[in-house]
């Protein structure tokens, strides 16, 4: 069994389109092919990519969910072990185990076990920390927040070979395939228009 997988030479390729029809074409076509690991990038929120790239839904509330209701158990119960067994105070003739007033911090502790959880959730869920994400290796990437969509097919994927997807994503018909590197180097695949 391995414990350390070899991390592949490039990160992946990266078809630049200029229409949102044929990012959402190239996605779905690029699923057709078997194609999974991959992601798209366009200058604004795109729902119908969702399904076009395969993106499954998160567990992330289900993690939130089960650290709201630890948080609930171990507020309840360290109010019980306090009051009840380490503590017990006889105040007025009350019963130990007065439980309606242990409800604020029950629920105190519900919330801001959720709220950890989903903080710490999302960075784990989001690859963080990661200083520098790949893609902006790429020189022509700034314009994904301007007017450009971008597909990158990553190259953990199980069918990912450089050449025959650099060939599939040319079919695409792309204004532009870029070799996306783990660190900033020139592009071998990109030519300047001079």
């Amino acid at each position: 069994m391995t414990f350390f997988v070899k991390r592949p030479d490039i990160y992946g390729l990266m078809a630049e389109f200029d229409a949102p029809e044929k990012i959402l074409a190239a996605a779905e076509r690029a699923k057709q092919e078997g194609y999974h690991d991959m992601d798209a990038f366009t200058p604004f929120p795109m729902e119908e990519l969702t399904d076009a790239l395969g993106i499954r839904h998160s567990k992330l509330s289900l993690f939130v969910l089960c650290c709201g209701l630890f948080g609930m158990l171990f507020g309840f119960f360290f109010q019980y072990w306090v009051s009840v067994i380490d503590y017990p105070l006889n105040i007025g003739g009350r019963p130990l185990n007065s439980w309606p007033q242990w409800i604020p911090v029950t629920f105190e502790l519900t919330i801001l076990f959720s709220a950890f959880g989903a903080v710490i959730g999302m960075i784990f869920r989001n690859g963080l920390p990661r200083p520098v994400h790949p893609v902006f290796n790429v020189d022509r990437f700034e314009l994904a927040t301007k007017d450009k969509f971008f597909l990158c097919i990553e190259a953990v994927d199980p069918k990912f070979d450089k050449e025959k997807t650099r060939k599939f994503l040319e079919s695409l018909k792309p204004d532009y395939i870029t070799v996306v590197d783990h660190v900033h180097t020139k592009d071998p695949y990109h030519q300047d228009d001079e």
